[in-house]
């Protein structure tokens, strides 16, 4: 049965701005749209500066800066910002960042039901989703609601230009990802395909364009717009075993995230492909090329993004019981996920091996547990 048999699509109410310079002139205009008069600029550390730029284009609009953002969204940091949102006074949230910061702004969403404009400056894909996650007691819960879902997303390709080029890479490949998941999930359907198919490809070129030249806006538009359409795929789709994979790896073992899906992406997906073919056949074609694993960890490699699990830092004796926990609970993936299986992966993964097919199983897809 094709994706055009039987499938479903929901959209989802968010609007999108995409345009240089946007961040500090259109982030104003999109509070007013949504009658927002008090809100809380949320940034990390790193995004900081960036995040105070847009809160002087608010002007009065902004009642706080707060710059607690912390990767995996830790629930101290989440009490931390739902607290100041409340002390401030806040009517709503603009997060200005990647992940982290959009993810604590979703948290504040869920818990105080006010509304969240999202101002990307990385290529994560999160302002797409309707999904939220949250570390407490080195454990990463994830859910999906509508309410953290940003009411605006504000593109500005000029606010990538300070990424540097390996976190664009990684944060590039993180979107690839989305899309690789999205393309084979139980609950695909054609818009989400081409969606996915045309993410990888603008992504992808992107990405090689700005490793000759990171300063190039076009191609920082590229990828903004790969994040844009990577995310929205992920955001209409379920997550099976790479994002899985990744949840257990940053919560639980402390992995930088973008990092970890650019590590573990051409493994999980050379495991998956055998029972995926039109989703593999989709990926050629936007790669252009037929060993699609293969292409996705030298075009990381190219731009200097590491290529092994031990690189991040995790250590071989951590890999059974990552495998272990990845498998306590069911959710849906094309292949059988076992904790063989897992460790299989996540042992080719440490050693930074060529991608393999792990054998030929057959494909099944367990019950989603909602995360």
């Amino acid at each position: 049965m094709t994706p055009y048999t039987d499938f479903a699509y929901e959209t989802r109410p968010v609007r999108v701005v995409f345009r240089p310079g946007a961040s500090v002139t259109a982030t104003p205009e999109e509070a007013e749209r949504l009658g927002l008069r008090r809100l809380l600029v949320l940034s990390g550390s790193r995004g900081e500066s960036g995040a105070r730029a847009v809160a002087g284009g608010l002007g009065d609009r902004c009642v706080a800066v707060h710059p607690g953002a912390r990767m995996h969204v830790p629930a101290e940091a989440a009490d931390h910002a739902v607290a100041a949102a409340r002390a401030a006074g806040a009517d709503g949230c603009v997060a200005v960042g990647g992940g982290s910061a959009i993810g604590l702004g979703k948290m504040i969403a869920l818990r105080t039901r006010l509304p969240l404009i999202a101002v990307p400056s990385t290529y994560s894909g999160s302002e797409m989703t309707p999904v939220w996650g949250l570390t407490d007691h080195g454990v990463k819960r994830t859910g999906r609601d509508p309410l953290v879902q940003p009411r605006s997303v504000v593109y500005d390709p000029e606010l990538t230009l300070s990424l540097p080029l390996p976190l664009t890479a990684t944060s590039g490949v993180n979107a690839l990802a989305h899309a690789v998941e999205a393309l084979y999930a139980p609950d695909t359907s054609p818009l989400v395909a081409l969606m996915a198919e045309e993410g990888v490809r603008a992504m992808a070129g992107a990405l090689r364009s700005l490793a000759a030249g990171p300063e190039d806006l076009d191609a920082r538009c590229r990828a903004l717009y790969g994040a844009w359409l990577c995310g929205t795929a992920l955001g209409a789709t379920t997550m099976g075993l790479h994002h899985k994979l990744c949840h257990v790896l940053g919560g639980t073992f402390g992995l930088p995230h973008a990092e970890t899906h650019t590590v573990l992406l051409p493994y999980v997906l050379a495991l998956n492909a055998p029972a995926a073919p039109e989703a593999v056949a989709a990926l050629r074609r936007a790669l252009g090329t037929e060993d699609v694993p293969r292409a996705l960890r030298e075009l990381a490699g190219s731009l200097g993004a590491p290529r092994s699990l031990a690189e991040l830092g995790l250590e071989q004796d951590d890999l059974a019981a990552a495998a272990a926990e990845v498998t306590g609970q069911p959710y849906p993936n094309p292949r059988p996920v076992t904790a063989d299986v897992v460790l299989g992966v996540l042992t080719a993964a440490y050693e930074g091996r060529e991608p393999e097919t792990f054998g030929v199983g057959h494909p099944r897809t367990v019950k989603e547990s909602g995360s």
